[in-house]
């Protein structure tokens, strides 16, 4: 009966709550109203910050679905990041920008095996800035589709998100829609598509991690899916 009042916390969210709550705590005790106010709103952004909801993931396999929640920011063809190893020409790279009101969990795309992870540290520029995806702190990654298709998508971080946490390693077997990271406080991702997928977004669009179908590979020969709300 509590899951459905409650949302799940992330893991790696409970410190910080702790801590915010332990702070709230002593204000409280302190009797300083003016501190104590503000450090519980603090504490119960925290809790909403670090919500895990669970998400209804399509099992199509040849959908690309949504890596992060938060709105499409951009739209455009980019040459991905060396390290993804996705080659010198341009791909349609779909830039999703998450607020501090979004939920922060990373989800992979597609089903398939890790193939490449690269870190690199970098600048701390306005996420929503298009030179974030060159400069700022990031990590790449690369999903390899049993098809043997590779879909790239990026963690990167923002000016307010200055961790990013990712949790699989290479080799390491995912499925579509699984949890494998998050970034605090405010940040970017972006999902670099194939060459042939078929983009089913557009710029302004919210994205709901785990859930909203972004693209569908081979669109000559579709294969049949449910109806998938946008």
């Amino acid at each position: 009966m509590l899951a459905n009042f409650f949302v799940p916390i992330l893991d790696d969210g409970w410190r910080f709550i702790a801590a915010f709550a332990g702070v709230t705590f002593l204000a409280a005790l302190s009797g300083i109203a003016w501190l104590f106010w503000p450090l519980m709103i603090i504490t119960l952004w925290s809790i909403y910050f670090f919500r895990d909801p669970p998400r209804g993931v399509p099992q199509q396999d040849n959908l690309l679905i949504a890596p992060a929640d938060g709105l499409v920011q951009m739209v455009t063809a980019a040459v991905p990041p060396a390290e993804l190893g996705l080659g010198p020409e341009p791909l349609t790279r779909v830039s999703i920008f998450l607020s501090v009101f979004d939920v922060h969990i990373n989800r992979a795309p597609c089903a398939g095996t890790v193939d490449v992870m690269a870190y690199r540290p970098g600048k701390y520029l306005n996420a929503a800035a298009e030179k974030a995806s060159e400069d700022n702190e990031r990590m790449a990654i690369a999903f390899r589709r049993a098809d043997g298709r590779v879909i790239g998508c990026v963690q990167i971080a923002g000016w307010v998100a200055r961790r990013i946490v990712c949790s699989i390693k290479p080799g390491q077997a995912v499925a579509a829609g699984e949890r494998f990271g998050h970034i605090r406080f405010g940040s970017r991702t972006d999902l670099y598509l194939p060459p042939g997928a078929r983009l089913l977004v557009a710029t302004g669009q919210r994205m709901i991690g785990g859930e909203t179908v972004m693209a569908e590979l081979d669109p000559a020969t579709p294969e049949p899916r449910a109806a998938v709300e946008f």
